[in-house]
């Protein structure tokens, strides 16, 4: 008789988890088509709002909850068709109370999957229940040990470019904006921020709501839950940081209330309330994510001397391009990089003067021209401003490219019409399109209408500059005064061999920068010992320093220094500085075995972005070496 009734308690148990997990397919798929790296039918259905209400779970690494989308569907279609990848969906509700049918098809690679969702003729809003994974590549969950404070875990997400769907349903595309809130439960030892209006300080509930009343793109959702503290800055804007980093965080942006300041006089007043910074823990991948009232930034630009705080420029001006008027889709990156670095510079000119500027300048044009010859090597396409990423991941878009020949684009336009018209133009332009998103098409059709039709008898080459690969040959050349003492220590340091004939005093971060790209790596091999005492370049704690140099030393095969760069690997995940180490140790056999040492140690500690470029940098070194 127990047998019996444990038998049928078994039964029941079981009966019940297959109807809580079982839910009702669509009988007849829609067709489903990959556009602008989604699978979602932005084409046919707007949402207009997303309310999150999530549980984060440091525990099992997952967040856990509901995502309530509602919707416009002008032409009453069937179906709500969403990107995901990898979520675990538990249930879909219509108007947050009926079930309805849904059905996912197969993962694709990073483009993961399309939850189709059946819909009602008056359907206003779609609940989708679900879990993320632990290992969603938006998500980055920090061990205690992995943080500054050694005491607490940290979570924090990055969505750009098409990761948003790792951890939420959403349409994934740089063309849909929506205004957005959210509700985040997280342990009450904890502060959560998002990419809208926060609170500076944690409550003893763990319970934190968010507004974001400005329509933005799923790339520029964002979360962070860990032990944060909040310093003032000014009237609109603060820094957010770990309390082991957050006085030295308050020290490396004082100007931040400058920068605005400078911004809105250039092109129009802030359009999003507060301008808040978010110092990360070291595995965060890039320099700085604009996401929209809080920039998360790398703690690598905390050098001391604020010399690195360009980067923050660089956010601040995505305010306006990039977060303001977006770029429609990824193929049309250069439209959010390139006039956020032409506006970055003017912002640094203003605050700190012409010449510095031009240094910074200067430095990325260098930059830019070694990345071309890579390119036209490897991916001349990849040159071009318009790029073509249908069916690649755009994440490849990634490169300076977009960044500084965009850059170099809208210089050499200013050049042709002069600075008053030009800036004219732009303010114009950033009005005109404000909260939209542009392809590069609409953008030169506005240019040709608003400016360039004034100047009859200009010779521009646009559709080079856009549409053909390489640098065009009236690029604007650049001189920078501050380095040209450089490149006579640099010349003296190759044909000399001998540190002490060089003066090295006033050096800023960007001074050694040019000093080692201008070193030919065999002329100093024999005195790399003698650089390296005299001027303590291993165990420099600039990490922009420490990268050139560490270079240098694999170039050198200077062992001294293979401790230091171990150890660097390991602590820095800025992919920035990653890349060019790990591609400069897998050119030798032994370098490459070093490279994959490192790596087991260290990759844990990445980004999936990061993870993901130096896997595929160690995987092709691996094939070339077999061949």
């Amino acid at each position: 008789m127990l047998n019996f009734f444990k038998i049928s308690i078994i039964l029941s148990i079981s009966s019940s988890l297959f109807f809580a997990c079982s839910h009702r397919e669509i009988k007849v798929m829609p067709e489903i088509k990959l556009n602008n790296h989604s699978y979602s039918n932005f084409d046919s259905i707007t949402i207009k709002h997303i309310h999150l209400d999530l549980s984060v779970d440091f525990n099992k690494k997952r967040l856990v909850g509901k995502a309530v989308l509602d919707i416009i569907n002008p032409s009453t279609c069937h179906y709500l068709i969403l990107d995901t990848r990898h979520l675990d969906i538990q249930k879909v509700k219509l108007n947050d109370s009926a079930e309805t049918a849904w059905s996912m098809t197969e993962d694709q690679n990073h483009f993961g999957q399309a939850l189709v969702i059946e819909l009602s003729k008056n359907t206003q809003s779609v609940a989708v229940y679900y879990k993320t994974q632990p290992d969603a590549e938006a998500l980055m969950w920090l061990e205690p040990e992995q943080t500054f404070g050694k005491q607490h875990p940290f979570m924090f997400t990055q969505s750009q470019a098409i990761l948003a769907r790792t951890w939420m349903p959403c349409m994934d595309v740089p063309s849909m904006k929506m205004t957005y809130s959210a509700d985040i439960r997280c342990d009450k030892k904890y502060l959560a921020l998002m990419s809208a209006e926060n609170t500076f300080e944690k409550n003893n509930k763990g319970v934190y709501h968010f507004e974001m009343p400005q329509p933005v793109p799923s790339y520029l959702f964002a979360l962070s839950v860990g032990n944060i503290e909040f310093r003032s800055l000014g009237n609109n804007c603060g820094v957010f940081a770990e309390p082991e980093m957050i006085e030295k965080s308050a020290y490396e942006f004082q100007d931040l209330s400058k920068m605005i300041q400078s911004a809105e006089e250039l092109y129009g007043p802030y359009a999003w309330g507060r301008y808040d910074i978010l110092v990360l823990p070291p595995s965060f991948p890039f320099g700085g994510m604009e996401n929209p009232r809080l920039t998360f930034a790398t703690p690598t630009i905390i050098a001391g001397d604020k010399s690195l705080v360009a980067l923050v420029a660089h956010e601040l001006a995505h305010s306006w391009s990039g977060n303001l008027v977006t770029n429609s889709t990824w193929n049309d990156f250069w439209l959010n990089e390139g006039f956020t670095v032409y506006f970055e510079e003017r912002i640094m000119e203003k605050i700190y003067g012409k010449d510095y500027s031009d240094m910074l300048a200067k430095l990325s044009l260098e930059e830019l021209k070694l990345t071309l010859d890579d390119f036209m090597r490897t991916a001349p396409g990849d040159t071009k401003l318009k790029l073509n990423l249908n069916n690649r991941n755009p994440d490849d878009g990634v490169s300076d490219i977009a960044y500084v020949k965009g850059c170099m684009f809208l210089r050499f336009l200013e050049m042709q019409v002069g600075r008053k018209a030009w800036d004219n133009f732009l303010n114009q332009y950033f009005n005109h399109f404000k909260w939209k998103s542009v392809t590069t098409e609409t953008f030169l059709s506005y240019l040709d209408e608003n400016l360039l039709s004034k100047y009859k008898n200009l010779n521009l080459n646009i559709n080079e500059w856009v549409y053909e690969i390489g640098l065009p040959k009236n690029c604007p050349n650049i001189e920078s005064k501050y380095l040209i003492q450089v490149e006579k220590s640099a010349t003296l340091l190759n044909t000399q061999k001998n540190p002490k004939t060089i003066d090295t005093s006033g050096y800023t971060t960007h001074h050694w920068l040019h000093l080692f790209r201008n070193l030919n790596h065999d002329s100093i091999k024999n005195i790399m010992t003698e650089l390296d005492t005299l001027y303590q370049l291993s165990n420099s704690q600039n990490a922009e320093i420490q990268c050139d140099w560490y270079r240098l030393c694999i170039k050198n095969e200077y062992k001294d220094a293979y401790p230091q760069i171990e150890n660097y690997l390991i602590q820095v995940g800025r992919r920035k500085f990653l890349k060019p180490l790990y591609e400069a140790l897998s050119e030798t056999p032994d370098g490459l075995i070093f490279a994959k040492k490192v790596f087991e140690k260290a990759k844990a500690g990445y980004h999936s972005v990061s993870r993901n470029t130096i896997q595929s940098i160690l995987d092709d070194n691996d094939s070339s070496n077999i061949q």
